[in-house]
């Protein structure tokens, strides 16, 4: 039997949406569920939650978890396209509050035939969703070895990238002799290319982190969605985001503060904060993993939770400067 699984910041991230009980609400990643249930706990029989996921096994969960909620519809997608998603039902603008739970979920780590794991050997997969798309073995037949190592260094912040991906482009050529890569096999390549190790911390980490992040196309899609959230959301809608490393954070963090600065009029002119047309307001200060989150689950330990609130007004003016 699996340990039960704790979603990381639960009730922080519940409460931070301030939903109340005929509200609206999205759920982009459902993962595990957790956050999707303490959601439908708050919501009355008036409430309605769209649950999105772009893993064909978390849908499936969804749907043996959720198939008798009539409040609930569960949508096989990337947020990517959540613009989309909410023009087609009419819901633009409607939506009381969003949660994202970025990066990889427990049930994708703890499941070697999925790939995302070096703890267990399993096939080089790696796909978010899969249903489509390159495996991360496909990829990695397929990049460069510059292309391999900027990934590595980009997505990973690994500094022994070029040696990592000269050692795995060279095992990949016919006159190799390696065996076929999987998960194993690429974690013990990686491991001999790295001259020094960090402690408590093993050497494929980052290379892991990195070639999913390629694959799965992570961080475009964060890109993609911050600007579709904001047009998604309600006057005073909550956008509450949870980030797993820092190049996540980094683009949560960039995007929250452009929208609650407003239009970038030169510093000499003299304008009030109202004439700037900010979109959002920060709420509270950003939270991080605390000594009993991480006793609860230990992947909270790099966790990062962000809250934002639309700001009323112009809904016109706010759907320009958003638009993706």
């Amino acid at each position: 039997m699996q340990p039960r699984h704790i979603p990381v910041f639960k009730e922080h991230a519940v409460n931070a949406l301030n939903i109340a009980a005929n509200d609206l609400v999205v759920d982009a990643t459902y993962g595990g569920g957790g956050h999707a249930r303490a959601i439908l706990a708050r919501l009355g029989d008036g409430g309605r939650l769209l649950v999105i996921d772009r893993d064909v096994s978390a849908i499936e969960r969804a749907r043996r978890a959720l198939h008798d909620d009539a409040r609930v519809e569960i949508i096989h997608a990337p947020f990517s396209r959540l613009r989309q998603l909410l023009s087609e039902r009419d819901l633009s603008g409607r939506v009381a509050g969003m949660l994202f739970d970025f990066g990889v979920s427990s049930q994708q780590l703890d499941t070697p035939a999925r790939g995302f794991s070096f703890r267990a050997s399993g096939p080089l997969d790696m796909r978010m969703d899969q249903s489509r798309g390159q495996t991360a073995a496909q990829w990695l037949a397929q990049v460069t070895e510059q292309e391999l190592c900027s990934a590595l260094r980009d997505f990973g912040e690994e500094r022994f990238a070029r040696r990592i991906a000269r050692a795995i482009k060279h095992a990949m050529q016919p006159s190799a002799a390696q065996p076929p890569l999987t998960t194993a096999v690429l974690a013990e390549l990686v491991a001999k290319a790295v001259p020094s190790r960090e402690p408590g911390k093993h050497p494929a980490t980052r290379s892991f982190q990195a070639i999913r992040i390629a694959v799965n196309h992570e961080l475009g899609e964060i890109r993609e969605v911050l600007p579709q959230a904001l047009i998604g959301l309600a006057p005073h809608g909550r956008l509450v985001i949870l980030s797993f490393h820092s190049l996540e954070d980094r683009l949560v963090k960039r995007f929250f503060r452009e929208q609650a600065r407003g239009d970038p009029y030169p510093p000499e002119l003299p304008i009030c904060e109202a004439m700037k047309n900010p979109t959002l307001k920060l709420v509270g200060k950003p939270r991080c993993a605390g000594v009993q989150d991480i006793a609860d689950n230990r992947r909270a330990r790099s966790a990062v939770m962000r809250v934002a609130e639309k700001i009323g007004g112009d809904q016109t003016a706010t759907t320009e400067r958003a638009r993706p």
